[in-house]
């Protein structure tokens, strides 16, 4: 890899513009000093009302509990947290270790005419969204998108899975879950802890206290949920592994770019974060942030540099079609303590145990 940096590439580059407005508004309500989303407040106390009524009416009356085991990986925030890394470490854990796995998702982004909708090697970004092409890219499992996802586990059950995994979904209360893990950004924590629209919260943090695990994505050094002091967390880590080349699927290393500046692309809840983990590695970059799950043309990603373009996979799943040469993806991967592995390894077979008494299979 090759590149023409400049005599002193910025330390601390500003972010690109392009982010919309409208997300960094929100943003720095929820996560910054700005305090003007409290005028929403009476929609709150409704949001309030109306999540615990839906709650409890799926709870009490639509809950289905299916024979095969399900695992929802999730978050009580809006936006991104790190939840696609986990699920795909842990989709990759299961197979090493015998299981067939399979994921369901909402599919945010894609259409296609009926659903739910298995993806194959030719699904694209536009039918199935960024984020199920990436696990199914780097996993090779089932993978069913739909906005029904009890009907897509029933789907996924049909093609052999012994083991369903919802990527999102710690909300939809209609598919019976028998493990839950919450996933916390460990840099932004839950923000001003109010709930939506007033904070960032769907539920709220009190919701932590009740679920298997909970993940906490690079927590900084002084990560703490004061209102959950005593609950134990989980620490992730995101190692990045090597760059890939979008035109040619080439793999190079991360000591090739070390040092050099690059043009980063992020279209994800924390675009920060991303910044974060290449200055880890050594790569200055100048942030170009996008929203979330943005859907990309070439025109975005013309800079009036020559530096190389880095992005995230789920980014690169919606350029390949009109990659440049010298556009690359970072190839990340979740760090987990062994501890939480063998607390994993426990209790999953303890559930398959459960199960097969119940349904008697």
């Amino acid at each position: 890899m090759h590149s023409s940096p400049p005599a002193s590439p910025p330390s601390s580059p500003p972010a690109n513009t392009q982010r919309s407005a409208e997300t960094d508004r929100w943003q720095s309500a929820w996560y910054g000093a700005r305090r003007w989303s409290f005028w929403l407040l009476p929609l709150t106390w409704l949001f309030i009302l109306l999540s615990a009524i839906r709650r409890y009416a799926l709870l009490r009356w639509q809950q289905t509990t299916l024979a095969t085991p399900v695992i929802v990986v999730g978050n009580i925030t809006v936006g991104g947290t790190g939840k696609t890394p986990l699920l795909i470490a842990l989709v990759q854990w299961l197979q090493a270790h015998g299981y067939t796995p399979g994921v369901v998702s909402r599919g945010y982004g894609g259409q296609v005419a009926t659903y739910p909708y298995l993806l194959t090697a030719e699904s694209t970004a536009a039918q199935a969204g960024d984020e199920p092409v990436t696990i199914y890219q780097q996993t090779g499992c089932a993978v069913c998108v739909g906005p029904d996802r009890l009907a897509a586990a029933r789907a996924l059950e049909d093609q052999g899975c012994d083991l369903i995994l919802s990527d999102d979904g710690l909300q939809h209360y209609r598919l019976g879950r028998d493990i839950e893990i919450a996933v916390v950004d460990g840099q932004r924590g839950v923000g001003n802890g109010w709930r939506l629209p007033v904070g960032p919260l769907r539920e709220p943090i009190s919701r932590l206290t009740t679920v298997d695990w909970v993940v906490v994505n690079s927590p900084a050094a002084n990560f703490v949920l004061p209102q959950l002091a005593d609950l134990y967390f989980i620490p992730m880590q995101i190692q990045a592994h090597s760059l890939v080349n979008l035109a040619t699927g080439s793999e190079h290393q991360l000591s090739s770019i070390a040092g050099s500046p690059v043009n980063a692309v992020a279209g994800i809840g924390n675009p920060q974060r991303f910044i974060n983990t290449l200055g880890e590695s050594g790569i200055p970059a100048q942030l170009h942030a996008f929203p979330d799950h943005h859907a990309y043309t070439a025109t975005d990603l013309v800079f009036d540099n020559v530096w190389p373009v880095v992005m995230t996979e789920k980014d690169a799943v919606k350029c390949q079609t009109f990659a440049q040469p010298n556009w690359y993806y970072l190839s990340i991967g979740a760090n987990l303590p062994d501890a939480f592995w063998a607390a994993f390894a426990q209790r999953i077979e303890r559930v398959m145990e459960q199960k097969k008494s119940r349904f008697g299979l």
